[in-house]
């Protein structure tokens, strides 16, 4: 019988052989590869994260799950007014706190009376978020802290058991879901049941994360599972939003748990990884995860949101962008506003390419269905293909007339892997001499995309140098835009 891996990568296979009606031709996929689910997931680029709980009312981070139910009492909870938030921040998901590190479940669980149904509250926010969701046409995830301070049977099997009934509950009552997400954070001491007490845990082994994430296999087939380790995307990290220059969409994958203390190697990934897992760079839109009415003037600029969006998405990753709900239970009008300007900025930076009738001309064309004229066609699903033997390769980029350029997107095809170990830009001078339009950041790994940023130049030719592959090169995409905002 076939593993589910290697079901994933068969798949895989033949979606990049339909391709192109000369399947002879078709380059072989360079290990690993994505299964669909993450090619699909990687493409959204930009979705929301939800923290709302007890802690939002008692102005905490992280709750010692002894905040009573009646805590929780917002006044005018709207889940419809969050994801139309999202959706005019061009934003394509949100994944909800259904459960934090205190235990409390913002659901109608039957493993447990500390929830909202206990609350003065009363009403399911996982259901109504869920309702928004598909309402939208928006995508809908949940968090599931496995660490849990409210229940007093953390640390024993028992709780392990009581983990995976509500996992089965959020993954067979709401719906499609995108994403799951498996949080690493796990205190040795805290409160547990009303008693503070310290019990050690071996967080790579006590949850038994592989049955647990057979779990959302077997009733979310299409979910993405999230952790520092994967298996379907991984932890950039760092909380801060951003992932390295170089940034391979792979890890070592038995190596990498959740709580992996070696988690700053996260940014870059493993370039001699064995499993597809992409990095998924989150941060808050502000200091704290929940509400805090002190962090109000404290919110993220437009400026440093466009930033973390060129160092997420634009270094091979996704943008997971957390809004803290507040009391009352919407987002907050002020983080609103900014990221609804932070939309129009990255559209207005990167919405007019001024290459999408250039002439593109390749050094080597595996044949004349891989030509890196496709390259100006702006469709997901060509690409241009040098020979087999070629790991580097040029693409001459012409233009009828001057134009001036301060941003490139460049995107590898990767249902057939990510190829590129370095590239080069360059742009032909007056006098006829190619030279770099950047020095002094690394351009190494391209992925999904990768979008360099640089001082303006301005010519009728550039040049794209793929100086050192994997294997031969398979470019999706190039894209050039000239923002006047620096």
């Amino acid at each position: 019988m076939r593993t589910r891996y290697q079901i994933l990568m068969a798949i895989a296979l033949v979606f990049s052989l339909s391709v192109n009606a000369d399947n002879s031709k078709t380059p072989e996929p360079c290990l690993p590869v994505p299964s669909p689910q993450q090619v699909e997931w990687q493409r959204l680029e930009t979705y929301a994260f939800i923290h709302f709980g007890p802690n939002t009312f008692t102005d905490k981070e992280w709750g010692f799950g002894d905040t009573p139910p009646e805590a929780f009492n917002p006044t005018r909870l709207d889940c419809e007014q969050w994801v139309q938030t999202v959706v005019k921040a061009g934003m394509k998901g949100i994944i909800l706190t259904c459960k934090h590190h205190d235990g409390f479940c913002l659901w109608h669980t039957k493993y447990t009376d500390y929830s909202v149904a206990n609350s003065p509250f009363r009403r399911d926010v996982v259901r109504e978020l869920s309702d928004a969701c598909r309402k939208y046409g928006i995508k809908f995830g949940v968090y599931l802290s496995p660490w849990d301070r409210h229940q007093a049977s953390y640390g024993t099997a028992e709780y392990v058991t009581y983990y995976y009934n509500q996992l089965e509950e959020l993954m067979t009552q709401y719906g499609d879901v995108f994403e799951v997400w498996f949080d690493g954070a796990n205190g040795g001491d805290g409160w547990y049941g009303g008693a503070c007490e310290k019990r050690e845990i071996d967080r790579s082994t006590y949850y038994n994360y592989p049955k647990a994430w057979g779990i959302v296999n077997r009733l979310q087939p299409s979910a993405v599972i999230f952790s520092d380790g994967g298996p379907g995307c991984r932890w950039v990290g760092n909380e801060k939003g951003f992932a390295n220059p170089t940034n391979w969409s792979f890890l070592r994958i038995k190596e990498v748990y959740p709580g992996y203390p070696q988690y700053e190697e996260l940014q870059s990934g493993h370039a001699d990884g064995d499993a597809w897992c992409a990095s998924e760079c989150n941060t808050s839109i502000r200091p704290g995860w929940f509400y805090h009415e002190s962090e109000d003037d404290k919110v993220k600029t437009v400026d440093e949101l466009t930033d973390l969006y060129y160092r997420s998405v634009g270094h091979n990753g996704t943008f997971l962008l957390n809004f803290p709900v507040d009391r009352e239970g919407l987002i907050h009008p002020t983080d609103s506003a900014t990221v609804v300007l932070w939309r129009e900025r990255i559209d207005h930076e990167l919405g007019n390419n001024l290459l999408v009738n250039a002439k593109f001309t390749a050094s080597d064309t595996r044949n004349k269905s891989y030509s890196a004229s496709m390259l100006g066609d702006g469709k997901w699903d060509t690409y241009w293909a040098a020979s087999d033997e070629v790991t580097a390769a040029d693409i001459v980029i012409e233009t009828k007339k001057d134009v001036t350029l301060n941003r490139i997107i460049l995107q590898e095809y990767i249902p057939l892997g990510q190829r590129v170990k370095a590239f080069v830009i360059e742009y032909k001078t007056c006098c006829g001499k190619w030279v770099p339009v950047i020095t002094d950041e690394e351009t190494t790994t391209i992925g999904y995309k990768r979008i360099v940023r640089f001082a303006e130049k301005t010519s009728k030719e550039w040049r794209i140098r793929i100086t050192d592959a994997r294997a031969c090169p398979c470019i999706n995409n190039i894209e050039g835009f000239y923002s006047d905002n620096r």
